[in-house]
């Protein structure tokens, strides 16, 4: 109680210190504009080079002229002269403005500038006596004043629910975050690099839904006016994009949002960004190929390599990973053999053998036993990448039965220091059997499994004209890059992660 009474002393202390150095500049930019100055009034600002363009050319560049603009990270005054560093995308880089160049006007106004303040100015290119590479100012022009102080180094670092919500000071402020967002980008782009190349074909799938499907998960839930109609943001793109294939699209992949109503974790944001992809004549074994492969292909472009460093573990990405079966891991990892068990009580003695709460029900079925079993005791121990085969079909709703193993599917997920990075399989195309799926999935959701699949009469008639033999990919992007950015949480891989309204 005390830790949690001086942290909140602590904090009003800080948003009072705040409050005042904001009513300071707020004079300031009082006194601006009435010296004819608005400090808002720059509509443009022409720069001829960046902070690490000139650090990076300095010997084509000393001694001449450069413009440039950017943040205010630091001010040293020195009398009649002062040093600051000005950051911008790139970088920083150290100016020098003294008054015998810009005037007494000028240089009085620059000392009343601050810490925030954006920054224009043009002057030559030097080396200090330290060393450092500087830009000394002829002139410059305020662009922006900052009426908000930066956080303190300590606050900006440590402060993790502040950074989430306030991103827009985090990237100021770190800018290893900033990378992180570059990085993400360049992830990104290498993987539609990657599908261009091979002939896919990128396309775009509507976000509002009649039906929810794709997925087993529980939806958000919207309304249209005009249409007087109940709507669902999108779970997942995949019945859209396997109806493309029905068309004649055979190669394709959406990179977008999905959204599932469910817990925030390190792992989870209910809003995500996901690639899928089909490829037509394929099947699971094409798509785990093409997993790996592409995965290692990213890493190399962003990293440099396909071995990296995720918190202190080493892992390789090389093809081929490791596979094995869902009852072969199960055994392997937890102890325990699923490949006999044919009933739902047989099933829960194993479960709870190994301490997990197993009640007999109509949802409950040996295939979801598995499942969690599988998810508490094998998926934390799968550290090195490793394909998961062989999922249940109560579990597997789109997936292909195996023709020698009716009961379970041809569906694949890889796993990554104890994380799903993505799903896959040999698409259903049997429109008897996928109706048939698919009428269990209702009855689950009668029996309370918000989660199960709801009836697609459409897909399945767009099923009735044929789909050809198809494979398909699902890759979660967010736990992609924190992989490949060695991010512990998926709130810092995205910008603007969703968080809890502060009261």
């Amino acid at each position: 109680m005390k830790e949690d009474a001086h942290k909140a002393d602590n904090e009003a202390q800080r948003l009072s210190d705040v409050s005042q150095q904001v009513l300071i500049r707020r004079q300031k930019v009082d006194k601006l504009r009435a010296q004819g100055i608005d400090p808002y009034g720059a509509e443009s600002f022409a720069r001829t080079h960046e902070a690490a363009e000139i650090k990076d050319n300095f010997p084509e560049l000393k001694d001449r002229e450069v413009t440039l603009a950017g943040r205010i990270m630091s001010i040293r005054t020195h009398g009649k002269a002062s040093f600051a560093h000005l950051q911008d995308a790139s970088g920083t880089i150290q100016i020098y403005v003294r008054v015998n160049e810009v005037g007494e006007g000028a240089y009085n106004r620059f000392l009343d500038l601050d810490i925030g303040d954006i920054l224009g100015l043009t002057g030559k290119v030097f080396k200090t006596r330290r060393g450092e590479i500087t830009v000394a100012a002829h002139n410059y022009e305020l662009l922006s004043k900052a009426l908000r102080p930066l956080p303190e180094k300590w606050h900006g670092l440590k402060d993790v629910e502040l950074r989430y919500r306030m991103r827009y000071v985090d990237l100021i402020a770190n800018p290893e975050v900033r990378q992180v967002f570059v990085t993400r980008s360049k992830i990104i782009k290498g993987i539609r690099e990657y599908l261009d190349q091979r002939g896919f074909l990128e396309v775009e799938t509507p976000m509002l839904n009649l039906i929810a499907g794709g997925a087993n998960a529980r939806p958000f839930v919207t309304y249209h006016n005009a249409l007087d109609t109940q709507l669902y943001l999108r779970i997942a793109p995949e019945l859209y994009l396997k109806r493309l294939v029905v068309g004649g699209l055979e190669k394709v992949y959406e990179l977008n949002r999905n959204f599932r109503n469910e817990g925030i974790s390190t792992k989870h944001n209910p809003e995500y960004t996901a690639l899928e992809v089909y490829q037509a004549y394929a099947d699971g074994e094409d798509m785990m190929n093409l997993t790996e492969d592409l995965i290692a292909h990213v890493a190399q472009e962003v990293t440099g390599s396909t071995v990296i460093t995720y918190q202190g573990q080493a892992l390789d990405l090389t093809p081929p990973w490791r596979r094995l079966t869902m009852i072969d891991a199960i055994r392997e990892y937890g102890g325990v053999d699923f490949a006999p068990v044919e009933d739902t009580a047989t099933a829960c003695q194993l479960a709870e053998g190994l301490g997990l709460k197993c009640e007999e029900g109509p949802t409950v079925t040996v295939g979801k036993v598995m499942a969690e079993v599988f998810d508490a005791f094998v998926e934390p121990k799968l550290i090195q990448p490793t394909f998961i085969t062989e999922y249940p079909v109560e579990i597997s709703p789109l997936s292909k039965r195996m023709a020698d193993k009716p009961d379970f599917t041809a569906r694949f997920e890889p796993f990554i220091y104890g994380r799903e990075m993505a799903n896959g399989f040999s698409e259903l195309n049997d429109p008897i059997d996928q109706r048939e799926r698919f009428q269990e999935q209702v009855e689950q959701r009668k029996a309370g499994d918000e989660e199960a699949h709801m009836m697609d009469e459409d897909y399945i008639r767009a099923l009735e004209y044929g789909l050809p033999p198809t494979g398909g990919l699902g890759i979660g992007i967010d736990r992609l890059v924190m992989l490949l950015t060695d991010s512990y949480s998926i709130r810092d891989v995205l910008l603007f992660p969703l968080l809890k309204p502060r009261e």
